[in-house]
């Protein structure tokens, strides 16, 4: 999965904003086409496998959906209630889509067990695999368009969503290797070994998309690297002697940082202050999506030796 906090955008605000629609409508449009097909091949097979991918598909839906709507809400620009911004909604998105995930995993389990204890063979070997098929084909398409999007926009509603197919993707070729295995070799345990799997890497991915929603709620300090990038672009100017609370934070497409900066106690301050643009200046080309406050500190105010 992509860190979406490890880097700035590639791509411009409105260039970003255009390409996380399109990739939210993309995915609606997918999921739909593979819950018509998935169920009627599942009302032909009745494998548990195709109704395990089928229950993934209409998850997939649901959250997509919910991507669709926090990204209209997250692109919304700050007003006077949310002076900040709304880009939260996207993690809280995340949140919600992880809870979709982890129920449809325990769906499925209890699913698993009823078919266990009252097992059914498969049928329609051939129109379970040609679904198969057609969904692996669209789902990889938008996958590719997804990764596309996530590099450049390191949208975390969007790689949540991406994680939904990636799942779908590793689902429909499971599922077709569960029904030729369980209809040609007549063990049924096939199948439903197959749809275990599938909860597995469900719950997986539920935990993985729910965690890094949570750091952006929670404000978790952006990666190690970008925090010593901003202190070595402020300290490579002459004249600052250190740099100490620094303090970071993402919010959607945003990072807001803010750091205190001490200059040569020689320095006048009308000097101090027009360094310390061309410092703010500096990060915000590094991070073009940043908001930069920048506090200049006297010299006897932090101990030099300190940089955090």
């Amino acid at each position: 999965m992509v860190d979406t906090h490890a880097v700035s955008l590639t791509a411009e605000p409105e260039v970003a904003a255009r390409l996380m629609r399109r990739a939210s409508i993309a995915s609606m449009s997918v999921a739909a086409i593979l819950i018509v097909a998935k169920a009627l091949a599942w009302l032909l097979t009745d494998s548990i496998g195709m109704l395990s991918s089928l229950v993934d598909s209409a998850l997939d839906l649901v959250s997509s959906m919910i991507t669709f709507v926090a990204i209209r809400q997250a692109l919304v620009p700050a007003d006077e209630d949310h002076r900040f911004g709304h880009g939260k909604a996207e993690a809280l998105a995340g949140v919600a889509q992880a809870g979709f995930i982890a129920a449809s995993a325990g769906g499925l389990v209890l699913t698993v067990i009823d078919r266990f204890l009252h097992p059914r063979p498969v049928q329609q070997e051939f129109a379970g695999l040609l679904v198969s098929g057609v969904a692996i084909v669209l789902t990889f398409a938008l996958m590719s368009f997804q990764n596309y999007v996530v590099r450049m926009t390191k949208s975390i509603a969007i790689t949540a969503d991406k994680a939904h197919y990636t799942t779908d993707f590793v689902t429909n070729i499971a599922v077709g290797a569960g029904i030729v295995a369980a209809s040609r070799l007549e063990q049924p345990w096939i199948d439903l070994a197959v749809a275990l799997g599938v909860a597995a890497y469900l719950v997986i991915g539920a935990w993985s998309i729910g965690r890094t929603s949570i750091d952006v709620l929670m404000d978790r300090e952006l990666p190690a690297e970008d925090r010593q990038r901003i202190l070595d672009l402020a300290m490579r100017h002459p004249g600052v002697r250190s740099v100490h609370d620094l303090r970071t934070r993402s919010s959607g497409l945003t990072q807001f940082i803010q750091l205190h900066v001490v200059f040569q106690p020689t320095m006048s301050l009308g000097r101090a202050h027009v360094m310390g643009d061309s410092i703010e200046a500096e990060i915000r080309e590094a991070f073009p999506q940043a908001e930069v406050i920048l506090h200049i500190d006297p010299w006897n105010d932090h101990d030099l030796g300190a940089r955090r």
